[in-house]
Parts: C-alpha cells; sequence; structure tokens
C-alpha cells in the first residue's frame, strides 16, 4: 500500500483521547514546517476511519502505544516517540522536553514501558476502558512485553508467570 486515501498529506497522530498524557501530547505536540501540517485522530472516536483500518490490519495494538502516520511510514511506540523527537519544531516546552527524553532508540526503549505503564495507571483510576483496536481485552495489557521479552509463546509466559521463584 502506498497511502491511506486522504492521509498522504502532514504527519498524523494517532493517540487515545481518554488518556490525559495522550492529550495533552496531541495538543502540545507541534512538527517542523518542512512536514507540513499535522493532524490528530483519537483513536476511540474515529474507529471506521481508513487510517484505524490500516493499524489494525497491520497488528498495531493502540493499547500498547501511539502511532505516527507520515508519508506511508508507520511509527508505533518507541519509534513514534523518537519521530516527535526529531521532527517536533525546535519550541515549546513539550518539544524540547520530549527531544531531550527520546532523541536515542535506547532511551526512548527504556522510557517507553515506564510512560506506557503511568497511562495504564491513569486509565484503570478514572474507569476508562481499552481501546482495544486488536479485539484482545482478555490479555493483559502487558502481555505483548513480556512476549517479547521472554521470547516464549503464550502458554509459554503464562506458565512462567505462574512458577515460584526459586
Amino acid at each position: 500500500m502506498t497511502g491511506i486515501p486522504g492521509k498522504e498529506d502532514g504527519v498524523w497522530f494517532v493517540y487515545d483521547g481518554d488518556c490525559p498524557i495522550c492529550n495533552a501530547a496531541a495538543q502540545a505536540l507541534q512538527i517542523r514546517q518542512r512536514f507540513g501540517a499535522l493532524y490528530t485522530l483519537d483513536a476511540r472516536s474515529a474507529v471506521e476511519d481508513p487510517l484505524l483500518q490500516e493499524i489494525r490490519r497491520r497488528g498495531f495494538d493502540l493499547d500498547q502505544s501511539m502511532v505516527i502516520y507520515h508519508q506511508g511510514q508507520f511509527y508505533h511506540g518507541p519509534s513514534a516517540l523518537k519521530f516527535m523527537a526529531r521532527h517536533g519544531a525546535p519550541r515549546g516546552a513539550f518539544n524540547l522536553f520530549n527531544k531531550a527524553l527520546f532523541w536515542s532508540d535506547t532511551l526512548a526503549a527504556v522510557l517507553y514501558p515506564w510512560m506506557r505503564g503511568v497511562r495504564n495507571a491513569l486509565l484503570r483510576r478514572r474507569r476508562i476502558g481499552r481501546i482495544d483496536n486488536l479485539g484482545r481485552a482478555d490479555r493483559p495489557l502487558f502481555f505483548g512485553y513480556l512476549r517479547r521479552r521472554l521470547g516464549s509463546p503464550a502458554a509459554g509466559i503464562s506458565q512462567t508467570l505462574r512458577q515460584p521463584a526459586l
């Protein structure tokens, strides 16, 4: 797929509109002029949008992270933060903070799970459910993270978690 109809121009920031951190980021993010306009798309209210359908088709879990879409490229999770840090306008407190924290792959990879944990805790505290764009409501939110870290199939993860420590 070369592009998503109606989404060819600018940068698209797909986020959780019920998350206070995500909302603040969507309001504060500024992109360098050479990238064109910045468009925000609330994943909870625009379920049938073609961009969200493509995100679902590609398997990007919006309960795990946001997505940036630009010129046919998808940036998910830490890579989305890195895109924001590298291509954000050089003004505004949010952009400067973002650039300071997420300019490197290592920092983005280390800090992103913590940010996601804070987001999930805020949503639980507010009694806000998942976006569940991939239909995985029966899995814990940290499932994908554990699967990548432990490198075992789903059944192995649940068995590993239940085994007592030696």
